[in-house]
């Protein structure tokens, strides 16, 4: 799936300028400059996520307009809670789909390893810390297995990877038994997706973003300015935190109302978004902002040309499935905490839409573009086109055949893109 493009890689890259800076320091380049370079990355055909946020908003005003209890609280909470483990595995497929590789296993994957974590956190097993760290240990040795054929050996990772989701399945059949089902699920785990935090905790959560967010742009400012790079206009800087947040501010606001019944009161921010956020974070920061994440986009978008430059094309590639299932395994534990309960079918199906998340988000299946936000957004358009259809009551046939017909259009806009840039697919 990798293609040999002969222009850099490093081009395809999220630049650190993106996030302009306060220190006086470097060159300065106005609004106008920063606008009409965006424009003609545009025309380019580098769109990145916008077509996705553009697809989700007008999502959002349609399914607003034709059911009212869309935009509601307990609904909103609700589409966060069910959009969350599909953003963690479409995250996860965002490091192997850099690469230009996939890997179709992730959803088994977390399934033997939430087989093995319910099985073995019943009444009378295991801690559930000492199983959650065996549960990661196996989502690790499998993204190893398949690294290792991958980047070792040179087997597709289509190939390997298809065979194990035909053979991890067979595991977990071996683990929970034909049409078993484990139903007790370790209560901080459960509360992840079916608890709130205090109203307090989510403003503060907000606050915290911020900083952070205000940090790293400051950081990649200085960075840029020592080394003589140009910065861009601190107005994109104070605007993108400015929309942030509001955009914050509203949906806190939104969480900390009253969802619940007569008989409960239901309030707050759920506890997993938080958990997402942090993962977000993180894992931004190791694909922007380290040597490792700029190998990825290298080798994504010129496997050759990053070999003669010196880098370890097979230990990054190996170490991508590592992070790709052991990414896998979290998702499947924000998985369990939602449904309650792992039985033979955990993770089978859901695989398909964890890579439908990265590309409709705006991640290349052809390697070296795209970002894990990506993934977010794409995942949040395939939540919002589930519960929408759903509170329509529209079939499980007619949500699978749009949500197909989204990735089908996505890719094309891709595929169109590099050819647009005069790059081969």
């Amino acid at each position: 799936m990798t293609t040999e493009s002969e222009s850099p890689a490093a081009s395809e890259a999220p630049r650190a300028s993106d996030a302009p800076s306060l220190l006086g320091k470097g060159i300065e380049h106005g609004v106008g400059d920063h606008f009409r370079a965006y424009i003609s990355r545009l025309r380019g055909g580098e769109m990145g996520a916008l077509p996705a946020v553009g697809g989700l908003i007008v999502l959002f005003i349609i399914f607003a307009f034709a059911n009212d209890k869309f935009l509601t609280e307990r609904n909103i909470a609700n589409l966060m809670t069910q959009a969350a483990p599909l953003v963690v595995l479409g995250m996860a497929l965002v490091f192997v789909l850099l690469l230009g590789e996939i890997d179709l296993s992730a959803g088994v994957t977390f399934g033997v390893a939430m087989a093995v974590f319910v099985k073995y956190t019943q009444p009378g097993g295991l801690s559930w810390p000492v199983a959650l760290v065996l549960a990661l240990a196996i989502g690790l040795a499998i993204g190893a297995f398949i690294g290792f054929f991958v980047a070792k050996i040179g087997v597709p990772s289509f190939v390997v990877s298809l065979g194990l989701f035909l053979g991890l399945q067979g595991v977990i059949l071996m683990i929970i038994g034909q049409g078993g089902t484990y139903r007790v699920i370790p209560e901080p785990i459960k509360a992840i997706q079916n608890s709130n935090m205090p109203l307090w905790a989510g403003w503060a959560m907000l606050a915290i973003a911020l900083l952070l967010l205000l940090g790293v742009a400051l950081w990649d400012r200085a960075r840029r300015a020592a080394s003589g790079a140009p910065n861009g206009p601190i107005t994109i800087m104070v605007a993108k935190l400015i929309g942030i947040a509001v955009l914050g501010a509203v949906v806190v606001f939104v969480l900390n109302q009253d969802r619940g019944t007569e008989a409960r009161a239901l309030s707050g921010v759920p506890i997993v978004v938080p958990v997402v956020l942090v993962l977000v974070m993180i894992g931004t920061f190791l694909l922007d902002r380290t040597k490792y994440g700029r190998y990825i986009y290298a080798i994504g978008g010129n496997k050759e040309a990053a070999r003669r430059a010196g880098i370890n094309v097979t230990m990054i590639k190996w170490t991508a499935f590592m992070i790709c299932s052991s990414l896998a395994v979290v998702a499947g534990v924000l998985y369990v905490s939602r449904v309650g309960s792992a039985d033979a079918s955990t993770g089978r199906d859901i695989v398909l839409s964890g890579v439908a998340a990265a590309v409709v988000g705006g991640v290349s299946l052809f390697g070296g573009r795209g970002r894990l936000l990506h993934a977010l957004v794409g995942a949040l358009v395939i939540a919002v086109i589930e519960n929408g259809l759903g509170l329509l009551g529209f079939s499980a046939g007619a949500t699978l055949a749009v949500s197909g017909g989204v990735l089908v259009l996505a890719a094309t806009v891709d595929a169109l893109a590099r050819r647009r840039n005069g790059e081969v697919t």
